[in-house]
């Protein structure tokens, strides 16, 4: 048991880093990819946005199928088709293949992220989910900063179908050590599938994370832009329409009545959306605005991973020590201030002062998540953790996709009122402060969470107990390990 509950998140983490890593790696190889198949850069952008096209339209119906066919299988299979598709990517010859493989791994992508997370709730004890979450939580930090000097590093000293072909090991030694250590919990309950629902969530979620993505790459017109994500907001009201009138809606919105959900799927939208903006925003100011070349920024921007890393150790210690309310609501400010002070840099700035901001930055940003990611589950019952996992997932789809759109908007808007027609170091900074006042937004959601939210995961609550009744170190010890047996005994149940 105690092997399995540091194995399953490892495997978790590797599947989502593998397609976080995957899916910013390809932007810097995109020149050396349209040269050798005969097209231009520009159309080649047609090959991320099927990918997100294709996230979108499948995330919603992840749950339904997990539950269906079983969260280890679904998992696995997943890993399977997004490495068929990466094979598929390296054998390209036209952009027409190249964009079909590219939608065939985000259908597994659409399946590994949600899924994922649904194996590491019904495989892991409550009382070890934040250590758990931790994990997890690196990979999705990582990948978008790692990506782009990996991609110009495999693209300028190899070839760049290594960038896809290095997923097939990876992913090899995903579905076995899925198959291997993760148990076939089923849900005990069949519901008939939502097609009506799947086709308008599908269609919504697909118009608006398309529309907010283009929105900043010059790709289409902003009437087209607009166009999307009106269109997209039509077929999500619908849907909600529909879903009030259907027992097993794929998007459950009725779970927002959970505070501490809700309070992750809300301040956590504006959380992620201002700091998904920060891997549109700093590897431009480090190229573009300060001269670096796409293999240096991507190791000055490095920098915030490795403050990611070091959370993971001190999470579940911070949690317990303070609380999930009180932690989430200081640190999201906290996190927002190191956004914020991107604002600051300038080329004169020594890279070794940007890089200390950026790994003492990222250590409050993975922590933010950790937090985020763990009290969404925190009063979800069993039944409907896999309909929890499909919502939190389209939430975060939705809130990167939106954090680039904003922070390109931001950057437009500047030069429009500065009078400039390129790009330049000076026009990131009220970007970064716009973005960084979102994040900070967040708080008064989480502020919103009951004093007590995810005490019982977090531990917090056996350590209250014990204080209250005068037990030191020892008993509060022994109260927190009662409660892991607790919850042990009740997953060995489940698995008959």
């Amino acid at each position: 048991m105690v092997d399995k509950q540091r194995i399953i998140p490892l495997i978790v983490a590797t599947a989502l880093f593998m397609e976080n890593m995957d899916s910013t790696v390809i932007a810097t190889s995109l020149p050396a990819i349209a040269a050798d198949i005969g097209t231009s850069p520009l159309t080649l952008k047609l090959a991320i946005t099927s990918y997100l096209l294709s996230l979108a339209v499948f995330i919603p119906a992840s749950g339904w199928t997990a539950d269906r066919f079983g969260a280890r299988m679904v998992f696995a299979i997943a890993v399977g088709v997004f490495m068929i598709g990466s094979v598929g990517c390296a054998l390209s010859g036209s952009v027409t293949d190249f964009v079909f493989a590219r939608i065939l791994q985000g259908m597994g992508g659409a399946m590994m992220t949600p899924v994922g997370r649904l194996v590491l709730l019904r495989s892991v004890d409550k009382s070890a989910l934040v250590n758990a979450m931790a994990w997890v939580t690196v990979p999705a930090l990582i990948g978008p900063v790692i990506g782009p000097p990996l991609g110009g590093f495999i693209t300028t000293y190899a070839s760049w179908h290594w960038i896809f072909l290095i997923n097939i090991p990876i992913g090899l030694l995903g579905i076995f050590m899925a198959l291997r250590f993760i148990d076939p919990i089923k849900s005990e309950t069949q519901e008939k599938f939502d097609l009506y629902g799947m086709m308008l969530a599908g269609l919504g979620l697909a118009g608006i994370a398309f529309g907010l993505s283009v929105a900043g790459l010059n790709l289409l017109p902003w009437s087209t832009v607009a166009a999307l994500v009106l269109g997209g907001a039509i077929s999500m009201t619908l849907y909600v329409l529909h879903a009030r009138r259907t027992g097993s809606p794929v998007l459950d919105f009725s779970l927002l009545k959970l505070p501490t959900l809700r309070a992750a799927v809300f301040g956590g939208f504006m959380f992620r959306l201002g700091i998904g903006a920060l891997p549109f925003l700093l590897p431009l100011l480090m190229q573009i605005g300060f001269g670096l070349s796409p293999f240096h920024s991507g190791l000055v921007t490095f920098a915030s991973s490795l403050g990611a890393m070091g959370m993971k150790t001190l999470a579940a210690r911070l949690i317990r020590t303070f609380g999930f309310r009180n932690l989430m609501t200081v640190n999201a400010i906290v996190s927002a201030f190191f956004l914020g002070v991107c604002a600051l840099f300038t080329v004169t700035t020594p890279l070794l002062i940007i890089m200390v901001i950026l790994v003492v930055g990222g250590f409050f940003r993975s922590l933010e998540f950790t937090a985020i990611n763990t009290v969404a589950y925190a009063d979800v019952e069993s039944p409907q953790m896999s309909r929890a996992t499909t919502l939190v997932s389209v939430n975060q789809q939705l809130a990167v996709s939106a954090g680039v759109a904003v922070g390109a908007a931001c950057v437009e808007t500047t030069m429009w009122f500065s009078h400039v027609d390129e790009l330049n170091a000076t026009v990131f900074a009220p970007a970064f402060i716009v973005v960084a006042l979102t994040s900070a937004a967040s708080s008064w959601f989480f502020w919103q969470m009951p004093s007590d939210a995810g005490h019982e995961i977090s531990g917090r609550k056996a350590v209250e107990i014990a204080s209250r009744k005068g037990a030191g170190k020892g008993a509060a010890k022994a109260a927190v390990k009662t409660a892991t047996e607790d919850t042990q005994d009740v997953r060995d149940q489940r698995l008959g």
